[in-house]
């Protein structure tokens, strides 16, 4: 006994650990994550027995230039073993405030962190120099993750991510494709060539139900039909609510030009029902299309935090053409581009269109990526335009939702092909395929 007393003195002067320690799974990670070099701990606890951490990780603005200004990179850590699988999800936008896990997380019951993007939420540099914010700058801040956090978790790692997130897994896959075993993205899309666009065809032929779709055409002609008399409750709203939308007028064509995307996006077959017909009130309209495409979104508050987003989309990432060839609207438009990324970029902030970055990644995904899962949904307007394998593609699949939306999920596969694709996601991780 007093042998045991003595070497646990030993173990604490030493600093190895103290029996509180040992019995404490939060300090005992938290001592492991202070060893790494630009690591601040926000906060950590216990969830459901498992250990949470709030963490920034200091980042180069320009990753060309490691010893120019600095900022700080939101993660979240869900701790589950130092033995197993780590999951990489990239939000693509601010970081999720609360406990998440997604779903390649509890389908290996692995570790996880979740990233927030440069130049969003609160991981913004200080001087905000736009033209550092790009894929392959960001594609290296989560490179300097992984390999910070390998020497931690040294199993295997799968990186994953929606929307977005999705397509900003794919492109650190593209700079660093050996930093993770695995990607597995949802409902990313793939705008290669941004003058031709296929979105709005596609709306048109989403689900089964041809007068679902006419319906939604109708709802946008007489929304514009009826300008005069919606705009006004538009304006109405906003003094309601202390928001302000710039050019009103301009809001509510974007809203309007906006909602048979957003209706197929999110909504299903089953809301058809309740799209106005003909004879809708202009109430019924304007609720309507506030339901579906959100009216306080085209607010400047509610565009704010989405800036970096459109600067981005107008760079490089490209983005939904959602006016070309509404030729039910033909003289009714007053900003044909009012639902463009460029349009919500603001003045003074001008961003060079990179015509080239969608190609090289569409081309690497084609020749070169190796263990890619992409999941997408059937009537989900973003995969009109998405990615697909080429030549050189290796041990990669792609599985669709039928009749899903942006919400699509291996949860929402078949039986027997949600089987199918669990097994594949498991067998690249835990059995070490």
């Amino acid at each position: 006994m007093r042998l045991v007393r003595f070497l646990l003195v030993l173990a604490t002067l030493a600093g190895l650990g103290t029996p509180a320690t040992a019995a404490d799974p939060v300090a005992a990670v938290r001592a492991r994550l202070e060893a790494i070099a630009g690591m601040r701990i926000e906060s950590g606890q216990l969830i459901n027995g498992t250990p949470f951490f709030v963490l920034w990780f200091r980042q180069p603005v320009d990753q060309h230039h490691p010893e120019g200004e600095q900022f700080e990179q939101r993660i979240t850590l869900w701790h589950k073993g130092f033995d197993r699988p780590t999951v990489l999800h990239t939000t693509g936008y601010a970081g999720i405030a609360g406990v998440f896990t997604a779903e390649p997380t509890r389908l290996v019951d692995g570790n996880q962190l979740d990233v927030e993007e440069r130049y969003f939420g609160q991981s913004t540099p200080a001087t905000k120099d736009w033209t550092k914010l790009d894929i392959w700058q960001a594609a290296t801040d989560h490179h300097r993750i992984v390999q910070a956090f390998k020497a931690l978790y040294g199993g295997k790692w799968v990186s994953t991510g929606a929307s977005k997130g999705g397509m900003t897994s794919v492109y650190h896959r593209r700079f660093y494709p050996a930093d993770v075993d695995a990607t597995v993205a949802y409902v990313a899309p793939q705008d290669t060539v941004n003058d031709q666009d296929s979105y709005v065809d596609f709306i048109q032929h989403a689900g089964t139900d041809a007068q679902c779709n006419e319906a939604l055409r109708t709802v946008q002609r007489n929304a514009l039909y009826r300008r005069a008399t919606l705009l006004p409750l538009l304006v109405k709203l906003g003094l309601k609510y202390d928001q302000t939308f710039g050019s009103a007028d301009r809001a509510f064509e974007a809203a309007v030009l906006d909602t048979p995307f957003k209706f197929w996006q999110y909504r299903t077959q089953g809301n058809c029902l309740l799209v106005p017909g003909r004879t809708a009130t202009d109430r019924q309209l304007f609720d309507f299309i506030g339901q579906i495409a959100d009216w306080s979104s085209y607010s400047d508050a509610g565009t704010a935090p989405y800036l970096a987003y459109y600067y981005q989309a107008t760079a490089q990432l490209n983005w939904p053409d959602v006016a070309t060839g509404t030729t039910w609207l033909k003289g009714l438009l007053h900003y044909r581009e009012a639902g463009a990324a460029p349009a919500s970029v603001p003045d003074g902030i001008e961003p060079r269109h990179d015509a080239a970055a969608m190609a090289d990644i569409d081309r690497w995904v084609k020749t070169s990526a190796t263990r890619m899962l992409f999941i997408y949904g059937e009537n989900d307007p973003w995969s009109a335009e998405k990615f697909e394998p080429g030549p050189g593609t290796r041990d990669s699949h792609w599985f669709t939702v039928l009749a899903g939306n942006h919400n699509a999920t291996i949860a929402g596969l078949p039986s027997a092909v949600r089987t199918e694709a669990t097994k594949i996601l498991q067998g690249w991780l835990v059995s070490g395929r």
